[in-house]
């Protein structure tokens, strides 16, 4: 996920301190709404279209940049006019901002989920409160949630970047106040630089390279480096950009034209390197949480700063009509696209999720999303931050008819009741676990329960094993031949391998990859616990590549087989993954595929919710699959050796 930020409280427009200045004193900077429209785009085709781009959530840490540059441009330059910061506004004004369009939403998709009913109402409560309080980010973590987990869909998930920034900025004004007391502009932005130096430090060490990155991914802590970011920029251009202050400098059109042609090639570059992040740098890939978000974050403070020098191209092609539009919306899109795309998945439920379907549900998704986001900022934003909560109700007055105020008032007032009513039902209703979630736990329970007596061959079995070859028998394999390594697909249909193979091994974990089985192979080997055959059920959750495969052919030795199966999933990969499966499969015949896709294809019902994990049906199709697979490995005629082919002996 997954996942995008909101806008800050203030449209792009810089306004003078006080309010009161005039339009000339009000620059505006048009390359913000484009850097947000990008931000936001990325944002909802990674999460209504996945695998689509494999990088589009770091479209948040776009946000944070845009964010934590201009609040803290608005918190400079109204001290530096007023020699003080009104905090009670501002909080006011974050709160006209965020809190309105907020509600709107969590009554509205709470409601309509207590209509489509499933895993749209797992841990509705849970949620609420984090929506409530923007603490989401950290009761997620305290509840063991796992962002990038696929098996629970939780419906706001997406408001753990809201909370991020919304701590963030409960203290940020005081810290502003803290730093604008100081004389030097180097000491204010040097503090400011090692304030998301401290973020970012902390999110490389606490992240272990392989393991979940969730609590680095959503801790304020740790992901605070982007809006440290974009305000150390406000501290550093504020009183010297005319962009930010008109006056604040001049330069002659010589040079004018020289630096902006400078930060057009600049800004060209930088925004390269962030589009080409959203299509390159998977979630899972260490280097994200170890310098790339970092480095992201540090090229769109460039993007901004490019567009602030005057007469430069990048700030008008950015703040083209699409991206304006889009870009002042985009607190709305973000709001609404996560919790409508899982009422449409929840909804038309029994409609496959893969190839041009899953883009068909996608594209409703964004559809009804971007038409929500208009309609809240055109009835509710808007006015509101123009007019406050109290001059809305006022207008409202005004625009009833005089004979029907009261019809008016009535008619608001019972749709809210409504939506309260259906929110705290849905509440009250929501089950602790998904579907999903629930076939994993049994796979583990089975797991944790089965008998362990059956073990290994013993270490001269194994190196007469490798010494003769492959095995040459063709009898049916059997449970206490097999290691099967997977993830929660596998765990999913535990109790039915079981069932079908008594004596498996079953190593599986959620969100595991395919990368993680090198070091499970060398583990279990130098246990002197892999057995004769190994299955990898390893694909659901990002590419594979030919070179860890052949790795793990190698690293398993000659005297075993290999089982690899293929994933069925709602993922833009998974047509590569089994491609590159069934390729490894025809290349080696002690190699033999388990072809899971096409088996439950054609009986997707048999799939929990997330058309990815089977039930004890489909667990039973996950079975039958491996042994077919298995039959066809034991049938392959065993390699010959040089005394077999009938020949002479050969003279001593």
């Amino acid at each position: 996920m997954s996942v995008g930020t909101p806008l800050p409280p203030d449209p792009t427009v810089v306004p003078a301190p006080g309010g009161t200045a005039s339009a000339a004193a009000r620059p505006r900077i048009p390359a913000l709404d484009g850097l947000r429209a990008i931000a936001v785009m990325a944002v909802v085709v990674y999460h209504v279209s996945p695998g689509a781009l494999a990088g589009g959530y770091i479209g948040v840490d776009v946000f944070f940049v845009v964010s934590g540059f201009l609040i803290t441009v608005l918190l400079v330059r109204e001290h530096a006019a007023t020699g003080r910061i009104a905090l009670r506004q501002f909080w006011m004004r974050r709160a006209r901002r965020l809190l309105p369009a907020l509600a709107v939403l969590v009554l509205v998709t709470s409601s309509a989920a207590l209509a489509v009913g499933g895993d749209a109402l797992v841990g509705l409560g849970r949620q609420v409160l984090g929506a409530a309080t923007f603490s989401s980010n950290w009761l997620e973590l305290a509840y063991g949630n796992d962002y990038f987990d696929n098996t629970s869909a939780d419906l706001f998930r997406n408001l753990w970047s809201l909370a991020v920034e919304e701590q963030f900025y409960l203290v940020w004004p005081l810290a502003v106040l803290a730093l604008a007391s100081m004389s030097k502009r180097s000491w204010r932005v040097g503090i400011v630089v090692a304030i998301a130096a401290a973020s970012a430090l902390a999110m490389a060490m606490i992240h272990t390279p392989g393991s979940d990155a969730t609590r680095v991914y959503f801790g304020t802590d740790t992901h605070s480096f982007g809006l440290a970011i974009g305000a150390a920029l406000a501290f550093a251009l504020v009183g010297r950009s005319p962009a930010l202050d008109p006056g604040a400098g001049a330069s002659t059109a010589a040079g004018s034209r020289v630096r902006a042609r400078f930060a057009d090639v600049a800004a060209g570059a930088l925004l390269a390197s962030v589009l080409s992040a959203f299509v390159a740098l998977p979630a899972d890939d260490d280097l994200v949480y170890r310098g790339g978000l970092v480095g992201v974050a540090l090229a769109v403070a460039g993007i901004i700063a490019c567009a602030l020098v005057r007469g430069s191209v990048i700030a008008r092609a950015l703040d083209n009509r699409l991206f304006r539009w889009i870009g002042e919306r985009s607190y709305g899109i973000y709001l609404w696209h996560w919790p409508v795309f899982i009422l449409v998945v929840g909804l038309l439920d029994s409609v496959d999720r893969s190839g041009a379907s899953g883009w068909g549900l996608g594209g409703i998704a964004a559809g009804v999303s971007v038409a929500a986001a208009a309609l809240s900022f055109r009835f509710v934003e808007r006015p509101i931050r123009r007019h406050g909560f109290r001059g809305v109700v006022r207008l409202v007055r005004r625009a009833a008819p005089t004979t029907r105020p009261r019809l008016v008032a009535g008619s608001i007032a019972v749709i809210v009741l409504a939506s309260l009513i259906g929110t705290a039902t849905a509440i009250a209703v929501s089950p602790s676990t998904s579907d999903a979630q629930s076939e994993i736990q049994e796979g583990l329970d089975a797991i944790a329960t089965a008998p362990s007596d059956v073990s290994a061959p013993g270490e001269q079995a194994r190196d007469a094993a490798a010494d003769a070859g492959p095995p040459l028998s063709t009898d049916p394999i059997t449970g206490d031949q097999i290691t099967a390594i997977g993830d929660s697909v596998m765990l999913a249909s535990a109790p039915e391998l079981q069932a079908a193979f008594p004596g498996i091994a079953i190593d599986a974990a959620v969100s595991r990859q395919l990368s993680a089985a090198p070091a499970i192979i060398d583990e279990m080997v130098d246990a002197d616990t892999l057995r004769p055959i190994v299955v990898l059920g390893l694909g659901t959750n990002g590419p594979i590549d030919d070179a860890t495969l052949d790795e793990l052919r190698d690293r398993v030795g000659p005297s075993h087989r290999i089982v690899v199966v293929s994933v069925y999933a709602p993922r833009g990969w998974t047509d590569g993954v089994n491609a590159t499966l069934d390729s490894f499969a025809r290349e080696y015949r002690d190699v033999e595929l388990s072809d899971w896709r096409t088996a439950i294809a054609s009986q997707t019902s048999l799939l929990s919710s997330d058309q990815v994990h089977p039930g004890a049906a489909g667990g039973e199709v996950y079975a039958d699959e491996l042994r077919a697979a298995l039959q066809r490995l034991s049938e392959v005629p065993p390699l010959l050796r040089p005394n077999d082919y009938g020949l002479a002996p050969r003279p001593e």
